[in-house]
């Protein structure tokens, strides 16, 4: 035990000293002030982490506060500002009453990663048994994804895979099971699909829109075909029955003799000639030789071999392969009615949208006719595109503004890396307030020039519904993904 004198003595040493009087006038250090008794530690352990939902982390720490993203669907990556994970699906969301239609509008600049989230969609829809159509893919930027998953990939091109744009497809399959009224209803509709598409495509052809007279024949003729022959008709089979010129056809032509007939078809011959013969020749002009497989996981129509031939032949593959998958879809659900077959739900994703519209006047309205009545058939689309300016290259207003009906029809949009002049166009389809605006202009463009500096927009995306407030979300590639969701690989160095 220290006598008085000792502790009379003790006197601080001057390092002590010195840390005692800058105790009066700084911040403790990190590991606290080095006295005797004054807490120091040597190693001081991280507090430890707990991640949940909010209503489970209440009970621990009562103070937090969520945003309330969804969690129902695919994960798509973490709210920018909460860091909680955002999922999304629009079936999914239809089916939990997040959104009256399953329709969804992805905009953003080119290298934005649009097709970076909607791969993650893809993949998360095969995972939760939904089947994806990749209605037509132009660059190609799926058909890797689609073939690992085990999807069926079809390739459109000369010397390649065709479409026959009057096959029924699986329609046909679906009417030997239908009596009565049900198998008449489900005639009409393959008939109606039949004429609808080779109008479309005599359309594109001519670059103006088929007669009223010259629709009549067209549809007498498929009639024709389709009590004729046992199979599909094709179009060189309605390029013969209109050339030979049966009574039937001229009494649908209100033509008297054969030289009346001759004048008024003249010009409908000419046109379908050239589909078998002009620009679109070796694609449309023979049966279809790969039907599309209802039980594959996946299916991707590869059209990036006819790019190269010109923009007509793009859009007539995007017309063919649109009206093909969508005529699988009405066959489901009609084999499913019928309990002849399961029932299915599709993601239709319709990528680079108006290559396809601004082909012809007129073509806007099959699309639009196409994909109405979506929800019916338990089918979600994804539509993308880089700016709602491209609806100015259509050629008519009434074709413009029925395209921006695709847009304001989707229930959710999602907004990529965009310029504030393009987002005055978006507030008029979906309601951005003035920090959404300031965030999504944020990843429009690259804030240096320093070579291999990351796009501030990559993997960034608000996604809005309705009037409420956005969500940012940022996805991060796990996996194999970086190499199935690349798409630059073409333009990589060779390693």
């Amino acid at each position: 035990m220290p006598t008085p004198s000792t502790k009379l003595n003790h006197r601080p040493s001057p390092p002590q000293r010195a840390e005692r009087e800058a105790m009066g006038r700084a911040l403790a250090p990190a590991w606290g002030w080095r006295l005797r008794d004054a807490g120091r530690a040597a190693h001081v352990e991280p507090a430890p982490e707990f991640q949940a939902t909010t209503s489970q982390v209440c009970g621990l720490y009562p103070f937090t506060a969520g945003s309330g993203t969804p969690t129902i669907g695919t994960p798509v990556g973490r709210h920018q500002l909460w860091g909680e994970v955002v999922c999304l699906d629009p079936l999914a969301w239809l089916r939990a009453g997040l959104v009256t239609n399953p329709g969804m509008f992805v905009l953003g600049q080119p290298g934005t990663g649009k097709s970076t989230l909607v791969k993650r969609l893809v993949t998360g829809a095969v995972a939760t048994g939904t089947t994806p159509i990749i209605l037509g893919d132009t660059k190609p930027d799926y058909t890797m994804l689609v073939e690992h998953l085990g999807g069926q990939v079809i390739r459109i091109g000369r010397g390649l895979d065709r479409i026959n744009p009057l096959d029924a497809g699986p329609l046909a399959t679906a009417l030997q099971h239908l009596t009565g009224a049900d198998a008449v209803t489900l005639r009409w509709e393959a008939r109606s699909r039949r004429l609808s598409l080779l109008m479309a495509l005599a359309t594109l052809i001519r670059e103006a829109r088929i007669t009223n007279a010259e629709e009549v024949v067209l549809g007498r003729a498929i009639d024709l075909l389709d009590d004729r022959l046992a199979g599909e008709p094709t179009i060189p089979d309605v390029l013969h029955v209109l050339e030979t010129g049966p009574d039937q056809l001229r009494a649908a032509a209100r033509a008297d003799t054969d030289a009346a007939y001759r004048q008024q078809t003249r010009d409908l011959v000419f046109t379908l000639d050239l589909l078998l013969s002009g620009s679109l020749a070796g694609v449309f002009d023979a049966s279809t030789t790969r039907p599309l497989d209802l039980g594959a996981p996946a299916i991707s129509v590869d059209i990036s071999r006819v790019r190269a031939a010109g923009d007509k032949l793009l859009t007539a593959a995007m017309l063919c392969t649109w009206a093909y998958a969508f005529g699988i879809v009405d066959a489901s659900t009609a084999l499913a009615d019928l309990e002849h077959g399961p029932r299915r739900s599709y993601l239709g994703v319709m990528d680079e949208l108006w290559r396809a519209l601004r082909g012809a006047p007129g073509l806007v309205e099959h699309a639009d006719a196409l994909t109405r009545l979506n929800r019916a058939k338990g089918m979600a689309s994804i539509m993308i595109t880089h700016s709602l300016a491209d609806l100015d290259a259509l050629a008519t207003e009434e074709d413009r503004a029925k395209a921006r009906g695709f847009a304001e029809r989707s229930a959710i949009t999602v907004l990529a890396g965009l310029p504030p002049r393009e987002l005055a166009r978006v507030g008029e389809i979906a309601p951005l307030t003035g920090p959404e605006q300031r965030l999504v202009t944020s990843w429009s463009a690259p804030d240096s020039w320093q070579p291999g500096a990351r796009h501030p927009g990559r993997g960034k995306y608000l996604i809005k519904t309705g009037e409420r407030l956005g969500i940012p979300v940022e996805l991060s590639l796990v996996g194999a993904e970086t190499d199935l969701y690349d798409t630059d690989q073409a333009i990589r160095p060779a390693p």
